[in-house]
């Protein structure tokens, strides 16, 4: 489970993150960035799988469970993970249904470069 100081939980959040506009998208899942920070403090994380992706909750919540993980092991493995940004809205989309950890892990850290960058 990803550390309660990087969650991402109001829902004026989440709207205020898809409304910067600045998204980065790679292999079936899209992340979208919010302000820029001004100060030192920690980024907020949300996750997304829509009901259009599947009916089925289960489905959606493997998805999120893929997401969150990879990106728990990439926080974990990093000791000064900070990016430029205040918060991200992770979205999973239809393409990572069938897919592996593997694959997710590596979309997950492709997406984290480019964000970096």
């Amino acid at each position: 489970m990803l550390q309660r100081k990087y969650r991402l939980k109001k829902r004026t959040a989440f709207t205020a993150t898809y409304r910067t506009g600045v998204s980065f998208h790679k292999g079936g899942l899209t992340v979208f960035c919010g302000k820029l920070k001004t100060d030192n403090s920690d980024t907020k994380i949300g996750f997304v799988v829509s009901k259009k992706v599947h009916k089925r909750a289960v489905k959606r919540n493997r998805i999120k469970r893929l997401i969150r993980e990879s990106l728990r092991l990439y926080i974990k493995g990093r000791l000064d993970f900070d990016t430029k940004y205040m918060s991200l809205v992770f979205v999973g989309s239809a393409k990572l249904l069938d897919k592996d950890y593997n694959y997710v892990d590596n979309i997950v850290k492709k997406i984290m470069s480019m964000i970096d960058a």
